[in-house]
């Protein structure tokens, strides 16, 4: 497989604006690979905004961004089909989902009937309006962001989002070290943000075509389909883990397991991806919540009770 060499190009390219965060951008092409949507939850001035169209110029894809507020309309996202009187005929005019990545910023300002909006677009790729199907280019993603601390004039996203979500992801502060690079990058420079496309939508798409032939034993199937059943049938837990959020955790082992040049998949693989794929798609059990038990510490104490199987 020659395309692990391109992720490569493509982290060290994003890595000439995003200091010190490899193991996100990692996660970040995972998700590409998998042909899955990434959630970004950190406080705000951490670079998501940065990330998603550094990340959409490298791969030399379409970009668009939404700003969501309270008063964003569906029709904002999806399109809207508007008369013209010169022909006698409506016309559809494309929404900002309409792209190949669509930073959704602030996803959680918007209402939850705009916030709805998204779902056939990051389950189905396709958009319906006015009885009318249109398909989305492939690739397609959506990077959402939210802050962590706004709660003011904010919604909660429904678990039906939360599990179309692929990843949850976070940038974090910067140390020392790689805040004081990123200054100097600044000071020495006024366009280091600027970056050239390494890719094309092409070979993107190629990639998440020989994602899927990498092989993954049947003892590590049946590894995942055991801890998923244990989360669906365990006191801490509310709602478990999903079908979805199965094939996903099985997707994005293969898509680690390409991304060290592997055409199969070990348990590593499987271990590596199983948190920032899973936990934001659980729902603890209100008496977890008042004892301050994270998702994380759930989700570990089912994964102690299944052995690992050694291939």
């Amino acid at each position: 497989m020659e395309g692990h060499k391109i992720v490569d190009k493509i982290i060290s390219n994003i890595e000439k604006v995003i200091v010190g965060k490899r193991k996100t951008l990692e996660f970040a092409m995972i998700s590409i690979l998998s042909e899955g949507h990434i959630l970004l939850e950190d406080v705000p001035g951490t670079g998501k905004t940065t990330f998603a169209k550094t990340l959409a110029k490298t791969i030399g894809c379409g970009f668009n961004r939404i700003q969501f507020t309270p008063d964003t309309l569906p029709s904002d996202v999806t399109g809207v089909s508007i008369y013209n009187m010169q022909k006698g005929s409506f016309e559809f005019v494309k929404g900002s989902v309409m792209n190949h990545v669509v930073l959704v910023d602030e996803i959680n300002r918007a209402s939850p009937k705009t916030q709805a909006s998204l779902l056939e677009a990051m389950a189905e790729r396709q958009v319906t309006v006015d009885a009318n199907t249109y398909i989305l280019p492939r690739p397609f993603m959506v990077i959402a962001t939210q802050n962590s601390i706004d709660s003011i004039g904010t919604y909660h996203l429904p678990e039906a989002q939360l599990d179309r979500f692929f990843m949850k992801l976070s940038m974090g502060y910067p140390n020392k070290e790689e805040e004081k690079n990123m200054v100097n990058k600044f000071l020495l420079n006024r366009q280091w943000r600027e970056v050239n496309s390494v890719t094309d939508e092409y070979e993107i798409c190629s990639m998440q075509d020989e994602v899927m032939k990498v092989e993954i034993h049947e003892d590590l199937v049946d590894y995942i389909l055991k801890i998923t059943q244990l989360s669906r049938n365990n006191e801490e837990i509310t709602l478990g883990i999903s079908p979805r959020a199965t094939l996903d955790w099985i997707k994005g082992a293969q898509a680690m397991a390409y991304c060290r040049q592997r055409n199969y998949v070990i348990p590593d693989d499987v271990l590596e991806v199983f948190e920032p794929i899973i936990a934001h798609r659980i729902l603890l059990s209100s008496e977890t919540r008042m004892k301050r038990v994270s998702e994380k510490k759930v989700l570990s104490d089912i994964r102690g009770m299944i052995r690992i199987p050694i291939l």
